[in-house]
């Protein structure tokens, strides 16, 4: 070839790889798809430049293949570091049927930090004209460089947005949950009833209520469901309403009450979630407390004699199974003055440095020891002596107390 010649094709080249740059950030600048850009990306190379065979990984946890052609079979797998040899010429990418070998592994770097892994060749052995691999080798990295670059800063952006939208769910979760709890709690004549939550994430899955049901009764309870944060919260509200609507338009005894609640939890979570759950009725006029606990950590009944008890007869968690097993109701008469202290297994099952659990045995001691003190100050020293107690350990999960005295 001519020196003339030589140098219209160096021309020639030189305009194609300014061109092929320009249009790459055109359509970067114009906001196109990632595949859109890896199209662009392998005519440049493949019809352009004659590359025959490529495989491009970017780095998403693994080294991730965003783009293939040439390789003889569509098995390219995700790959650790240790399967790149950066220092030879040819490496072997292991597939599930054979292996491909490479001229060139091309790393692309930013800010020092390897971003992507460019493998390169030709299909067969060149003739007497040099490698396209080998003779457009710098512009290669670089176009490569700005392709990977612009394709991390899409998925920045969109996980940018994305967190956003978690953010503004969980502030709307938090929001629908702060108005489901009771805003205030009764303190009178016949009761005495304060309650604490702490959420170990923005929201949280915890749940408890005191209604009155009319001039004699009152209903109260505690719930958990399996799982936290948005999805948690949301069952949760779907399930208040429908126990609030239950005790609200149509009374029935406890037993029926659970059943409906546990169809409710199967057809709203589908199998997937479900809810443990404590529920009792105080009648006034008789004293009696009648509950059912399904599968929830039992209650702490305290008196004024120091007699305590805990309240377990009930049945599973609900949405567990279609049809609840055997469901058993349990019943106490509750002397004047005494207490009954509702939790979530946040409150137990919190551990200190040594793997020690708080447990119910010392909570008991607590309530005996402070029984005289009103409702909202009990909440407060077994929250502080919660506290004491796990010292640095952080909480692991929500927490929620509701103590209750019968006056």
């Amino acid at each position: 070839m001519a020196s003339g010649e030589r140098l219209n094709e160096k021309l020639k080249q030189r305009d194609f790889k300014l061109n092929a740059l320009l249009e790459l950030t055109r359509a970067i600048n114009d906001d196109v798809g990632v595949e859109q850009l890896l199209a662009l990306y392998e005519k440049f190379l493949k019809e352009e430049l004659f590359i025959e065979k490529l495989v491009l990984f970017t780095r998403t946890g693994a080294w991730r293949c965003i783009l293939k052609y040439g390789v003889q079979h569509e098995e390219v797998h995700d790959i650790s570091d240790e399967e790149f040899f950066t220092r030879q010429r040819e490496i072997g990418l292991t597939t599930e049927l054979n292996r491909e070998s490479f001229d060139l592994t091309v790393p692309i770097t930013q800010n020092n930090e390897t971003i992507a892994y460019l493998l390169v060749g030709d299909k067969g052995e060149q003739e007497i004209r040099m490698s396209p691999v080998i003779k457009h080798m710098k512009f290669i990295q670089t176009i490569t460089s700005v392709l990977v670059v612009a394709i991390q800063n899409k998925q920045m952006q969109a996980d940018r947005v994305r967190q956003e939208l978690i953010k503004r769910e969980l502030e709307l979760a938090a929001e629908m949950q702060a108005i489901l709890l009771p805003h205030q709690l009764p303190n009178n004549d016949a009761f005495d009833v304060s309650a604490i939550y702490r959420a170990h994430q923005q929201v949280g899955g915890d749940y408890y209520d005191f209604m009155e049901l009319n001039d004699n009764q009152v209903m109260f309870c505690m719930a958990d469901v399996s799982g936290k944060g948005v999805s948690a919260a949301f069952l949760m509200a779907n399930f208040q309403a429908y126990l609030r609507s239950i005790f609200t338009y149509r009374h029935g005894d406890l037993v029926e009450i659970v059943r409906e609640l546990n169809s409710c939890v199967m057809r709203t979570a589908l199998g997937e979630k479900y809810i443990t759950l404590f529920l009792g009725v105080f009648s006034k006029n008789t004293r009696i407390m009648n509950y059912i606990n399904c599968g929830h950590n039992p209650p702490v009944v305290v008196d004024r004699n120091g007699y305590t008890q805990q309240l377990k007869l009930g049945t599973i968690g609900l949405g567990m199974f279609e049809t609840l097993p055997k469901v058993v109701e349990g019943e106490v008469k509750l002397d004047p003055e005494s207490i009954v202290l509702c939790f979530t297994d946040g409150l137990v099952e919190t551990e200190n440095h040594l793997d020690e659990e708080f447990g119910t045995e010392r909570l008991e001691k607590l309530l005996l020891h402070y029984f005289k003190e009103p409702m909202y100050a009990l909440n407060e020293i077994v929250i502080q002596s919660l506290d004491e107690f796990r010292g640095e350990t952080p909480y692991r999960d929500d927490l929620a107390v509701l103590s209750c005295r019968f006056k």
